[in-house]
């Protein structure tokens, strides 16, 4: 797909953000489960872990996942995953589920690591109900079979449309 075929770019304004933020922050702090730590999943999960680190007055961690350089995510995991085998409770945050590639890894990852699940969540903005990862906590469901906009979050919109579209074409199955 060529950027003349660009998919169809949808920008979330603060406003949106906000409102998606404290929805999946009131759902955190109004259940039963209580977190002892906010995980950002860098990149797109570090903004709204931060709020809803602030939110629900929890200190926050952040693994860098996107930047697949050694030594800033599968070793933080490892060791996040003992925390949670201590019983130390844990919820990490992305800014979407969408193909669910990023949480089934980190579940992977936590797992291999003799992480106990029950001491995991998982919260994210949007969720697609198509992903092939499940998560706890989300703001707003979307069906990737019929939605095909491409999500851009107020932190990406800084970014050129050039970059946005190529970030948008890296993984086609997610809009095709």
């Amino acid at each position: 797909m060529s950027i003349e075929a660009a998919p169809e770019l949808h920008y979330i304004t603060d406003q949106a953000f906000l409102t998606d933020v404290r929805s999946v922050a009131r759902q955190i702090t109004d259940g039963d489960w209580k977190p002892d730590f906010v995980i950002g999943i860098g990149r797109g999960g570090l903004v709204p872990a931060v709020y809803i680190s602030h939110h629900a007055d929890l200190p926050m961690l952040s693994i860098d996942h996107s930047s697949k350089v050694p030594g800033f995510a599968d070793e933080l995991l490892a060791k996040v995953a003992a925390k949670s085998a201590a019983g130390v409770k844990l919820l990490f945050i992305d800014d979407i589920n969408d193909s669910g590639g990023t949480i089934a890894y980190v579940r992977r990852l936590l797992a291999d690591n003799d992480c106990e699940g029950a001491n995991l969540r998982f919260a994210v903005l949007i969720n697609n109900s198509r992903s092939r990862a499940t998560v706890d906590y989300w703001a707003q469901m979307i069906d990737r079979e019929e939605d095909k906009r491409w999500f851009v979050f107020p932190w990406e919109a800084v970014g050129t449309r050039n970059a946005i579209i190529e970030e948008a074409l890296s993984v086609p199955e997610r809009l095709a």
